[in-house]
């Protein structure tokens, strides 16, 4: 699972670069997270643009995520493709996470702009 970090003032951003999260990455997804989100205390803004498909095993794997870095650390989403936004949407997800439209507006959000 190849993810690309970039740390920002109050925010370190992780973009995922595959196609999919799924049953069979979503493992390994949460281990390079717990890699990548190890050291800092800032936000962290998962930028999912470039993927374009989710499964069950893949949302856990997020929700995984956003409970291993705590209340004091919160995940945040931003670039959903329309079918990545529309599990969110239906498995209600999205009242869980903070959405951004892009990984600039988050970037800029945490930044206070």
């Amino acid at each position: 699972m190849q993810l690309k970090t970039q740390t920002r003032p109050k925010v370190l951003t992780v973009s995922v670069m595959e196609d999919r999260i799924d049953a069979a990455t979503a493992i390994q997804f949460k281990e390079r997270m717990r890699e990548v989100t190890r050291a800092g205390d800032q936000r962290v803004v998962l930028d999912l643009a470039r993927v374009q498909f989710l499964d069950s095993s893949g949302l856990g794997a997020i929700v995984a995520v956003k409970k291993m870095l705590g209340p004091a650390r919160p995940l945040e989403l931003s670039g959903l493709t329309a079918t990545v936004e529309k599990v969110f949407r239906l498995t209600r997800m999205d009242s869980i996470f903070t959405i951004h439209s892009s990984i600039e507006v988050a970037a800029s959000h945490a930044a206070g702009t």
